[in-house]
């Protein structure tokens, strides 16, 4: 037969013990419980100040048996229909045994703290899944749209790609898209985590298509279910309510739900040996009897109580408890744990490696060097650098482009075509009737084995020693000159990696695209332990497979999108800034809802409290049960004491693992 807990089936979606729709509503269990516990209270009071009672007593104990046993007969009755095997049988066959053998008050004490340890243990399991449950309260069910000169009040599931929502002042916003009328500022902690609003503003462009809600800057997007500061916004909805961030984030935390860490697969196995062993011990001492000089009663008892003793409820809720825990917590500071497996093993990183644009820099580089070679000059330079970048995506494509309308204006540049990316170093294209090609040294060097001027090499050396991003552009065969971006760190990466190598952190390396030189000017300004330059998609999965071989446990820490493949490879792949990409939200283990660093040691933070948890919850479980046992065989303990001690242990890792809920980073 199949065993399984009954805390372990609650993560089951068809199994939940949600009893909100018995007859008296959410606490039903609870109350019949209790009932369970005054009919054995009055039963056991008549018997013991009523001489020649035993039929009234009887009648109170068969009471306290009904509530008590209502809901535990109820759930193995359900289990058992779907060949399950679960602890709640065990239990009523041991309170139908103590009844066998006219211990009627202790069966009754059995069924009364069995259910109300079950009822409480229920109670604590829901706090923490109401955490989650809460993401779905942010979101209005309601919005106000413009249509046509009315507005109206329409559920968020009827709004349509493209209308116009209107927001109030102070309100919550009820759908992802972007700001096309006013400026505010807005809360967006229940989505991100992030302390302070961000201030929203119009878009340049309304009347635009925004298909790819990623590429959107922040300063003009919004996101359902963050709250609006003190200004009307306008805002055209971008995704549908089935699709926006929050829903997606939802779902995601639900589904995280039932993935397994690497300790409940564990005690799962060690239950599917553990159990049958206990039966198997059980059946035996049945028939001791035989063999000791005792009653087949008391044989029968014992065994009872042994069957108490070891049904490993503790055990089982021990660490789904604590994970359900550590991941509400999580998502309830905007980051998003994908189960008990990356949840675990955060806490045990001692090594990460970080991109660098977007996730320790701003990922907004600026166009600040601008250096024409021979007789080029600036202008010629920057038309053929926008004409070719504008047929790029790529963020460095997109800060040339406007650095270069910043510089010249409205002037007309004539158009580039055929463009041909070479990955990790730079792109050609035809303009003028010529080959363009602009990109780093390896394009020139390796790609194209093109020695370059000594002039252009040493103005390359000095750009990237500066800490830029250097660019060569050539037309046909003639250098037309060099242009440099600059790319910021975070302004909280500094003090973030400082925290990191506190909690103890051996290596943090960023593993990068760009020169070895830039790489290192980042890394000195933030304090990384080293940094790796010059780095193709395919160099970074063998870094992360070298840093691997160094250190046992490595994360990845990208955008989850370009460095997907790297992530693949590493022990936990870290999304940052995952509330604008769908991509980052499905592909990492973690996802950062911020583009905040410091999110990062608050989440390896609550990951290390939580395997102190479990363990220690492991330890009650399991220490419990090598006392209980031993002790209900040898007659020490009888069914009362073993089923006090059974549910006050189960009660005390539950309640142990709601501690993460009121986690603080310290």
């Amino acid at each position: 037969m199949q065993q399984q807990t009954h805390t372990s089936s609650q993560e089951n979606s068809g199994h939940d013990h949600d009893h909100q729709h018995s007859l008296l509503g959410a606490h039903t269990e609870l109350i019949f419980s209790i009932l369970s516990g005054v009919f054995l209270a009055i039963g056991f009071i008549i018997s013991i100040t009523f001489q020649n009672s035993n039929y009234v007593s009887f009648a109170f104990y068969l009471g306290a048996y009904f509530f008590g046993g209502f809901f535990t007969a109820k759930e193995a009755w359900e289990s058992l229909s779907k060949k399950h095997f679960e602890i709640d049988f065990l239990m009523l066959l041991a309170a139908i045994g103590a009844g066998f053998l006219g211990e009627w008050a202790e069966g009754a004490l059995l069924l009364f703290l069995f259910s109300l340890g079950h009822a409480l243990e229920h109670y604590a399991m829901n706090k923490a899944r109401k955490s989650i449950a809460a993401l779905a309260d942010i979101a209005p069910k309601t919005a106000i749209v413009r249509r046509g000169n009315e507005q109206v009040e329409v559920p968020i599931e009827e709004l349509k790609l493209g209308e116009i929502i209107i927001v109030k002042p102070n309100s919550t916003i009820s759908a992802d898209g972007i700001v096309v009328k006013g400026s505010s500022s807005v809360n967006q902690a229940p989505i991100t985590g992030e302390s302070v609003p961000v201030d929203k503003q119009q878009v340049l462009d309304p009347a635009a298509e925004y298909n790819d809600f990623s590429k959107i800057p922040p300063e003009y997007k919004v996101y359902s279910g963050t709250i609006n500061g003190t200004s009307v916004l306008e805002v055209k909805v971008i995704k549908e309510s089935k699709d926006s961030t929050l829903a997606r984030l939802i779902k995601l935390v639900n589904e995280s739900e039932s993935q397994k860490s690497p300790t409940q697969q564990f005690t799962d196995k060690f239950e599917k040996i553990f159990v049958p062993c206990v039966l198997v011990l059980v059946v035996l001492l049945l028939f001791a009897f035989l063999v000791l000089d005792e009653t087949f009663s008391d044989s029968f008892y014992r065994a009872m109580a042994v069957l108490v003793a070891a049904s490993p409820c503790a055990l089982a809720i021990s660490t789904p408890s604590a994970v359900l825990s550590g991941i509400a917590r999580a998502a309830k500071s905007g980051v998003l744990i994908k189960g008990g497996g990356p949840l675990e093993e955060l806490g045990g990183l001692t090594a990460l490696a970080f991109d660098k644009t977007g996730t320790l820099t701003e990922g907004k580089p600026k166009l600040t060097e601008v250096i024409p070679y021979g007789n080029t000059d600036s202008n010629e330079l920057l038309m053929a650098a926008a004409a070719v970048e504008k047929l790029s995506d790529h963020p460095l494509a997109v800060a040339v482009v406007k650095g270069v309308q910043e510089r010249l204006g409205t002037m007309e540049i004539e158009e580039a075509g055929q463009l041909e990316s070479v990955t990790g170093r730079g792109v050609k294209a035809e303009w003028k009737g010529e080959e363009v090609v602009i990109g780093n040294r390896g394009i020139f060097e390796d790609t194209l084995s093109v020695t370059l001027p000594t002039p252009l090499d040493a103005d390359l050396n000095k750009l990237e020693q500066e800490g830029n991003t250097a660019m060569i552009i050539r037309k046909g065969n003639e250098f037309l000159g060099l242009i440099g971006l600059m790319d910021t760190p975070k302004h909280d990466a500094k003090e973030a990696i400082s925290k990191l190598k506190t909690i103890g952190m051996k290596q943090i390396i960023m593993i990068t695209g760009d020169n070895q030189q830039v790489a290192d000017a980042v890394a000195k300004k933030i304090g990384l332990t080293d940094a790796w330059g010059s780095l193709l998609p395919e160099d970074k999965v063998e870094a992360i497979q070298k840093l691997k071989q160094r250190e046992q446990k490595v994360a990845m820490v990208g955008d989850g999108v370009n460095d997907a493949p790297a992530m693949a490879k590493s022990t936990v792949g870290i999304a940052m800034g995952a509330a604008g990409s769908d991509v980052a939200l499905e592909t990492a283990d973690i996802a950062l809802m911020s583009d905040q660093l410091r999110g990062l040691p608050f989440a390896i933070g609550l990951s290390r409290k939580s395997k102190v948890i479990i363990k220690q919850n492991l330890w009650i479980s399991l220490g419990v049960t090598a006392l209980l046992i031993p002790a209900t065989i040898f007659g020490i303990a009888g069914i009362g004491p073993a089923v006090l001690i059974h549910e006050g242990s189960t009660l005390v890792v539950v309640f142990n693992a709601l501690r993460l809920l009121a986690y603080k980073s310290e």
